[in-house]
């Protein structure tokens, strides 16, 4: 493969275990095949080769998309895809205790997956510039694989997803991470994906609109807003990752800076079972002492909402909207499209905040309950919401930590980046991912829905469904990437 003359050389022997070398990529992020200004150049073309108009529609009006007479619901012709239906929520003692809302239903499982190879003992990921309807700034970089059931079998009668067989068939590769996740619990009714990390030794081929990039400046990138999609930063905190030596704790002594670096790397490594045995009692000890029943129900029983000129949307203009959007695109299976979008009312805050204990870097976790999960709640940042939604709530009733979040000084910001959520189902959906980091001094009460952790602790529970939500997620790469040295 050849980027604006770049060549890239062949596969070395890979060394160390996955988890190390993929911090050692993060710990010399210029240790790449192609350097980041070359690669920059390459996106920006793609965005040239692959413009995209998105224009309305009524949602009366999609093509082969309808509404249900009898029940209101919008579904697509061929019963495949996803719906839009109508949510029953009740969760006592919540701030709002009963709810009707539309969302999304999409019961089939995608593929999201990211092919890695060893080049010159450096880990690179292979990406995709992909454009989805809902971007909110048309490119941007996605999985090797990003793609519905009801795409890769081609329900669409499109052209096949390219790499998809490395990850429907992975007997011949090492598979580093494959687990199912969840994603939006507000918007999303029980959806998930599979989340899934596939490593190569055989010389693969490079189609247009792909790239390798290496790990390093994969975490790199997520500093520059709304660049790295949601989809990838799922899969890049299912990576194995550890810049610490797990037997003594010691920083890779690249990280070894006394500082930050020195911290997020301990917490990579800090093993203590007896801890994380905790954790896990912590978990199941407050999904049992929250009640969340939600159903679906018709879309056209839902209170508080309204369909009016081809849009449904909350009748005091909160939350979010649905609705339609006509599309014409180049580089994709299908060139021209239909479908409903949900449009987010207003910009979402997703806040983390950690600590130092001991050499050791805390995250502040909370105990998130949403509708749309499988199984209650699971592990979210310490403050995630959209705070215009919250605006008109009594002090009590906002979420906590919420105001400290917005009032933090820049000089405890770690990290602050407005980056795109799922632009295949969302429109112009957006979140400002922040970490913050707060005295070490334990001023911070946790209290019982929030609880400290360490990046270890979050990387076990990632092997695993249903404990870490997706905004958490995008935030554990994140703190990978705090790895990156200054000046990266």
């Amino acid at each position: 493969m050849t980027i604006q003359g770049l060549s890239v050389p062949g596969a070395e022997a890979a060394d160390g275990a996955p988890a190390a070398r993929m911090a050692r990529s993060l710990l010399d992020p210029h240790d790449s095949t192609t350097p980041l200004p070359a690669f920059l150049r390459w996106l920006e073309e793609c965005g040239r080769q692959n413009e995209t108009e998105v224009r309305r529609v009524r949602l009366d009006e999609l093509d082969q998309w309808s509404i249900d007479p009898a029940t209101g619901n919008i579904g697509h012709a061929s019963g495949r895809f996803f719906t839009i239906e109508g949510l029953r929520a009740h969760r006592p003692g919540g701030p709002v205790e009963r709810w009707t809302q539309p969302i999304i239903r999409q019961p089939e499982i995608g593929i999201l997956g990211i092919l890695v190879k060893d080049f010159g003992g450096v880990p690179h990921c292979l990406m995709q510039a992909k454009v989805e309807p809902g971007n909110h700034n048309g490119v941007q970089l996605s999985p090797t694989v990003q793609a519905t059931r009801s795409n890769y079998t081609r329900v669409h009668q499109g052209r096949a997803v390219p790499y998809i067989e490395y990850f429907r068939d992975t007997a011949r590769h090492r598979v580093l991470a494959d687990v199912l996740q969840s994603e939006q619990g507000a918007w999303f009714y029980r959806k998930r994906n599979r989340n899934i990390v596939v490593e190569v030794t055989e010389d693969v081929e490079v189609l247009d609109g792909f790239c390798w990039v290496s790990v390093g400046q994969l975490h790199t990138l997520l500093s520059t807003p709304d660049l790295v999609n949601m989809d990838s930063r799922t899969v890049m905190a299912c990576m194995p990752m550890s810049a610490a030596d797990p037997a003594t704790g010691a920083p890779d002594p690249r990280a070894d800076d006394g500082g930050l670096r020195a911290a997020v790397a301990r917490s990579t490594a800090a093993s203590d079972e007896e801890r994380f045995q905790g954790t896990l009692h912590w978990i199941t000890r407050t999904r049992a002492q929250h009640d969340m029943w939600a159903d679906l129900i018709p879309l056209n029983r839902v209170e508080g909402w309204e369909l009016a000129d081809g849009v449904i949307r909350h009748t005091d203009g909160l939350f979010f909207e649905i609705m339609g959007a006509g599309i014409t695109t180049g580089g994709r299976e299908v060139r021209q499209w239909t479908q409903p979008l949900l449009h987010p009312r207003g910009t979402g805050l997703a806040v983390l905040f950690v600590r130092r204990i001991g050499g050791v870097l805390e995250v502040l976790v909370r105990a998130h309950v949403q509708p749309g999960l499988m199984d209650v709640l699971e592990l979210g940042p310490t403050v995630q919401c959209t705070p215009a939604n919250h605006a008109h709530l009594a002090p009590e009733l906002r979420p906590r930590f919420l105001d400290e979040a917005l009032a933090a000084p820049a000089e405890a910001v770690r990290f602050d980046t407005v980056l795109s959520e799922e632009g295949g189902r969302f429109h112009h959906a957006r979140t400002r991912y922040q970490i913050v980091e707060t005295p070490p001094d334990g001023s911070v009460d946790a209290g019982p829905e929030h609880r400290w952790v360490t990046l270890r602790e979050l990387s076990r529970l990632l092997r695993h469904s249903n404990y870490v939500n997706v905004e958490a997620r995008t935030l554990v790469a994140c703190l990978y990437g705090l790895l990156v040295p200054d000046g990266r």
